[in-house]
């Protein structure tokens, strides 16, 4: 899948201390997940004057008054969809695509679908995913809470920005089994939830993983009861 089987070499050491000292130690136990976030240059996804914090543990802006999520914060929701090699992954809010990266990696035998409403960064993002040989990777510009209907169903949906309510389209969009990672709430309090759809068709499970901050979901579903 990916060309360059060693991106950014230089900063390798660095993208070591953070699995180890952000992810590891705080919890994250997917090895596979701790690998992909030590090949995936974080660097590569920030402008260029933040470079040099890249491997903070902090978001960090991007532009457009977006911001590219802490590592752990990732890695979370990440472990919490639990992807697998050849699944299907529908992503809302592709943003810098750092997260996107990470999860193609991920799912190297399956195909990333993601979504971004503004398309200066969607550009950018896209880049990032050429210069990187990842080519499991289908984007599309647009609103996210719809989904992706042409596609579905998903084995997992990941949302990068905070609703209000759970979009009721992408419940419909997920496969037996599948699960659906999303922040809820305002700007005020958020928490990150966790949806599963049964495999035997029963009713859809439901559970808190813990308070979050992202920015809004920005759609024209947010703050409708369609939503």
């Amino acid at each position: 899948m990916a060309r360059h089987a060693h991106p950014a070499v230089e900063t390798f050491d660095a993208r070591t201390r953070m699995v180890v000292r952000q992810l590891a130690s705080r919890g994250i136990r997917n090895q596979r997940l701790l690998a992909a976030m030590r090949w995936v240059p974080r660097e590569w996804f920030l402008p260029p004057h933040l470079a040099g914090d890249a491997y903070s543990d902090a978001p960090l802006p991007i532009g457009s008054g977006q911001t590219i999520s802490q590592p752990f914060v990732v890695a979370l929701m990440i472990q919490e969809l639990q992807p697998r090699r050849a699944d299907r992954i529908l992503e809302i809010g592709t943003g810098s695509g750092y997260q996107t990266a990470v999860l193609a990696r991920l799912v190297s035998a399956g195909r990333i679908f993601t979504i971004e409403r503004l398309p200066d960064l969607l550009v950018e993002a896209e880049e990032r995913f050429r210069r990187l040989g990842l080519d499991n990777i289908e984007t599309q510009l647009g609103d996210g809470a719809p989904g992706w209907p042409d596609a579905a169903p998903f084995d997992g949906i990941i949302v990068a920005a905070a609703a209000p309510r759970i979009p009721e389209p992408l419940l419909g969009q997920l496969a037996p089994g599948a699960r659906l990672v999303i922040p809820v709430g305002d700007l005020a309090s958020q928490e990150l939830v966790v949806l599963e759809r049964p495999m035997n068709g029963g009713a859809i499970k439901h559970r808190r993983a813990g308070g979050v901050r992202f920015v809004p979901l920005i759609s024209r579903l947010a703050f409708t009861e369609e939503l």
